[in-house]
């Protein structure tokens, strides 16, 4: 079942509309000072990039607010017009960045279209709009940033004002409360607070440096996908992390990615890339022999370390790095066998965002990304394996009877495919798993079979990521439990606190029975001379699913006092059932304690 696209929604003509209130309310206000140069709408809100003589400060956004509520309260229509080539230029000619939007404009045959807001402010704009700026109700100028222009570290640098706007005062008040939510989710706030990891400017920007604690994590992450995934058929392989760069130029990644990819390195005459992806190094795999249509479908697999080089601007925690660890699959399959592997795929998808309490449609959803066809330098030309591949994937979403929207210009060079869009406590979306038909590759490497009558025919290939990125699911993960781990994913899944000396040996034997029943367990024994109270405080702070506490009724007993990190207390339970307890959420999986 196909979504309404965001571009499309009433929420999206709201907050464009918004920005033009403000674009409006700051050439107002600072007559001759400021040169408008391009507005940003996504599901974060508004967004105005501009060049100031003097860049404002945010004790200016409160100005600024008056300015916009008066053009908001004088209910000034907003409406399309359509102009000349000429007539938009003598419109913008002392403003160099829309005239340069506009011979873009002009050179691509398209229709130039302005839009005023009443008969005072006018912009190059493609829409779409409300009707007036009475229907913004509520709004929120948010933070001062700096952007360059068209996100190119060569050009000027900008000022961007960020807001947000609602049909209604309690649809933003709600809004600014998540706000708050979200700044105590932080995932990078959380890694710092938890000790799972850090950033050296001495390694680098975007390269994380893991700690005990978050490689515990991580590495509960890659045993469960990596076991999933055999369960289920997938070929788990290694390959290196560096290819000659003729394995990118036979791809075609190096001319489409160059620009994302680490520069050659040279030795002996020889020159080595860095992988930005696991692909090509897979296809040599499946071409290491002749293959048979008996061992397709093939699912070749791999944890992988990649390396693509960001724009430092663009870096951001754990969710945009220059280095990752993608769970990553090619499966080699012939043409009758696509749908079944795509859907396949998504069980698979579907299964873990289970496992980790996620829902369909409320944390999550599909996006069938296409590729444009006049696009001959972003898209491989091929109009007919396009056709081909985009109605496989929306026949496999439509039969599953799944939620998704399709959006244009976001498909893989080589094809078209399915993304998976987490949402994060403000609604925000992100790509965290794909799926993608490929009718590229099967050419370049000539991944053929032989088939049952004996001819050499070609395969198809599917791209997945089941898990998506280590780094960005970690990310991901605990900005949505806010670092409240579920106790077989959590570092430290017990921790025993003697309330005194005489409780010590009796912990030293819970320790011990906990750890034969269950092997592996993490867990520690808090024996610092601070307070009970305060070593309670101490890990629940660092968010400890079970804390055993032991006092001399507990000794007497045989028993222990379970505290929840929640706070909930189970007091006097029997070792026996405490242990069987704990033993059956970390074998389960549980979200719950």
């Amino acid at each position: 079942m196909k979504q309404e696209k965001f571009e499309d929604s009433y929420h999206y003509k709201l907050w464009h509309s918004s920005e033009h209130v403000l674009a409006h309310a700051i050439t107002k206000l600072y007559p001759g000072k400021i040169k408008l140069a391009v507005a940003h709408i996504d599901e974060d809100g508004f967004a105005n990039d501009a060049h100031w003589d003097t860049a404002p400060v945010i004790e200016d956004l409160e100005k600024i607010e008056k300015e916009m509520k008066k053009i908001i309260e004088r209910n000034l229509p907003i409406r399309k017009e359509v102009v000349t080539y000429e007539k938009a230029k003598e419109l913008f000619k002392d403003n160099p960045f829309k005239l340069e939007w506009l011979e873009e404009i002009a050179q691509a045959d398209k229709e130039v279209t302005v839009y005023w807001t009443g008969d005072e402010y006018v912009d190059l704009c493609k829409g779409p709009h409300v009707e007036s700026t009475g229907e913004i109700k509520a709004f929120k100028l948010l933070s001062i940033g700096g952007a360059y222009w068209r996100a190119d570290e060569k050009n000027e640098m900008l000022t961007r004002i960020y807001g947000v706007s609602f049909k209604s005062q309690e649809e933003l008040d709600d809004y600014l409360k998540r706000l708050e939510e979200a700044k105590m989710r932080d995932h990078r706030k959380l890694g710092k607070d938890l000790d799972l990891f850090v950033f050296s400017e001495v390694v680098g920007k975007g390269l994380p440096l893991w700690t005990p604690r978050g490689a515990t994590v991580r590495r509960e992450l890659e045993r469960y996908i990596v076991d999933e995934e055999i369960r289920r058929g997938y070929l788990h392989v290694n390959t290196p992390d560096i290819a000659r760069i003729q394995l990118y130029e036979k791809s075609g990644h190096y001319p489409y990615y160059k620009e994302s990819m680490y520069a050659p390195i040279e030795d002996e005459g020889e020159r080595f890339m860095l992988r930005p992806m696991t692909c090509p190094h897979h296809f040599e795999l499946y071409l290491s022999k002749q293959r048979s249509y008996r061992e397709l479908p093939m699912r070749i697999a791999e944890l992988a370390q990649l390396y693509r080089y960001e724009k430092s601007g663009e870096l951001s925690g754990l969710m945009r790095v220059r280095t990752f660890c993608l769970a990553d699959a090619h499966i080699v399959a012939k043409p009758d066998q696509a749908k079944q592997m795509i859907s396949e795929v998504l069980d698979l998808i579907e299964d873990i965002a289970k496992t980790f309490g996620l829902e369909p449609g409320k944390n999550f959803r599909f996006r069938l990304s296409l590729g444009d066809r006049a696009d001959e330098k972003k898209y491989f030309k091929d109009d007919t394996a396009w056709d081909f591949a985009e109605n496989v994937l929306r026949e496999v979403l439509d039969e599953r009877h799944a939620e998704y929207y399709e959006a244009e210009h976001e498909a893989a060079f080589y094809g078209p495919k399915i993304d998976v869009q987490m949402k994060n406590v403000l609604g925000k979306e992100d790509t965290a798993f794909t799926v993608q038909y490929d009718f590229v590759m099967p050419k370049r490497f000539k991944l053929n079979y032989i088939a049952e009558d004996g001819q050499e025919k070609e395969a198809i290939v599917i791209h997945r990521s089941s898990i998506g990125a280590i780094e960005r699911v970690m990310a991901f993960l605990i900005e949505h439990y806010a670092g409240n781990f579920p106790v077989w994913l959590h570092p430290e899944q017990v921790v025993i606190i003697p309330i005194g000396e005489d409780q010590k040996a009796y912990a030293a034997q819970v320790a011990t029975a906990i750890k034969e029943a269950i092997p592996g367990v993490r867990l520690s024994i808090d024996e610092d001379n601070n307070t009970l109270g305060k070593r309670i405080l101490v890990s629940q702070q660092q968010k400890i699913p079970y804390m055993l506490i032991l006092g001399k009724q507990e000794v007497a007993n045989n028993t222990v006092s379970v505290r929840l990190r929640t706070g909930e207390n189970l007091n006097g339970l029997a070792l026996e059932d405490a242990i069987s307890r704990i033993k059956e959420k970390i074998a389960t999986k549980a979200i719950d304690l």
